[in-house]
């Protein structure tokens, strides 16, 4: 049996803002504790249709955020709409709220709306209509970014892995491969690294490396169990095929508590942060440092929820 990730994660259960306000990573002023990110770029935009000028994408999950609409000198009678957009994964977008439409004129202005929202990524997208118009719309969190932010990002990768492998368990959605050699001598296959999401399909393979794919109405997917199942429907069996000699099955699956991170339990992120700041303070393999394990500590809070 073999188990690959076959789709990893989108994201973390931890932003950086959060593990940075764990740590106590702040500057102390106010001109180094803010980041201002362009998702459109100031600049002439040619008439675009239905908000088909798409800015970039900026991460902004447990920070404080205000959107500027900065409009500057253009042809009088051009016509501006920009709308805010937020997400959960960065591929699926929805309307968190409207600009005023902008006629733009003579004199240069700027528009300001807060985001008050809970989605991981926010971005504009506008409308440009009449004539060339001079625009830009700049994302500013409230949240330094600092030299050490790669290696932090690193970190909470590194801390997921650990208490997922700990677990037994996936945290945010992502697809898996399970990998078998034969069908079970049973009526059930168990599948690892819950919870169950969905099975999206049972392939097997001939002696000849011809791939066939599993009737989904001769099996039933049991997501209710922990680990989850995936049981033969009553009357029926695993296909009679000779299989190729190793891997000749292969069940594709989605996996995780859900696609954002509030889905994630409070245990396991209070369990990362622990770990983070232990391996942000030790960065070597040794240390002359007499250590003592804390408590209720990592393990103590994966604990009542690992996989046996």
């Amino acid at each position: 049996m073999a188990l690959k990730l076959h789709t990893a994660p989108a994201i973390e259960p931890l932003t950086l803002a959060e593990v940075k306000l764990h740590l106590r990573l702040d500057s102390g002023t106010f001109a180094d504790d803010i980041t201002t990110i362009q998702s459109i770029a100031p600049g002439a935009h040619v008439v675009a249709a239905a908000y088909s000028l798409l800015g970039s994408s900026v991460e902004v999950l447990g920070y404080s955020v205000l959107v500027n609409l900065i409009v500057g000198v253009s042809e009088i009678g051009g016509k501006v709409d920009v709308r805010l957009q937020h997400s959960d994964n960065g591929s699926t977008w929805t309307t968190y709220a409207d600009f005023d439409q902008v006629t733009i004129s003579a004199t240069g202005i700027i528009y300001e709306k807060a985001y008050t929202g809970t989605k991981r990524y926010l971005r504009a997208v506008a409308t440009v209509a009449t004539h060339t118009s001079d625009f830009g719309v700049n994302i500013i969190k409230g949240g330094a970014v600092g030299v050490e932010d790669d290696l932090l990002t690193r970190l909470i990768t590194a801390a997921r892995e650990d208490c997922e492998d700990f677990q037994r368990r996936a945290y945010i959605t992502r697809t898996y491969e399970l990998w078998l050699d034969a069908w079970p001598t049973g009526d059930k296959i168990t599948i690892p690294m819950p919870v169950l999401q969905v099975v999206n399909s049972i392939t097997y393979f001939d002696t000849n490396g011809d791939d066939y794919l599993m009737d989904d109405g001769d099996y039933i997917v049991d997501i209710e169990n922990e680990p989850g199942q995936v049981v033969l429907a009553y009357g029926k069996a695993w296909p009679s095929i000779t299989l190729q000699p190793v891997n000749g099955i292969c069940i594709e699956f989605d996996s995780g508590y859900g696609n954002t991170a509030a889905e994630v339990p409070a245990a396991v992120k209070q369990a990362m942060l622990l770990l983070i700041g232990h391996l942000y303070e030790n960065r070597e393999s040794v240390t002359d440092k007499s250590m003592t394990v804390l408590p209720m500590a990592v393990e103590s809070l994966l604990w009542k929820n690992r996989v046996f």
